[in-house]
């Protein structure tokens, strides 16, 4: 519980207002194929059966504290779902447990989904 209170005495205005825990869809865009970035869907999996992310490591929210050895610490970790507020849970959760590299996705899942249609896919 330390590490979580730790955790949130850094989250101060200053914090909150660099950006530096959050990344925007074009901040996506740009680190989207580059190795040493994972995207983790905390999504549900029935959430996932109707909209998938094959790019992403799949691990239910619900699940990460079994499988969080799933997660590799020497990459940095993007968690995303479909409201932007599990994944705030999760950069919670992963920076608690000793994540160095994390930040959260602004964007929804259907935010992403937009991304990947011709126009804004041919700019990638």
């Amino acid at each position: 519980m330390s590490d979580m209170n730790s955790l949130l005495k850094e989250m101060d205005f200053k914090f909150l207002s660099s950006g530096e825990h959050s990344m925007s869809i074009e901040g996506m865009r740009k680190v989207l194929g580059n190795d040493h970035f994972v995207f983790l869907d905390v999504r549900t999996d029935e959430e996932v059966k109707y909209l998938s992310f094959p790019f992403a490591l799949h691990i239910p929210m619900n699940e990460l504290p079994d499988r969080l050895g799933e997660v590799p610490k020497d990459k940095f970790i993007i968690p995303f779902c479909s409201s932007v507020f599990r994944g705030a849970l999760v950069y919670i959760y992963l920076r608690a447990n000793g994540y160095e590299e994390v930040k959260g996705l602004t964007a929804s899942s259907e935010d992403m989904a937009a991304t990947f249609k011709p126009g804004p896919l041919s700019k990638m």
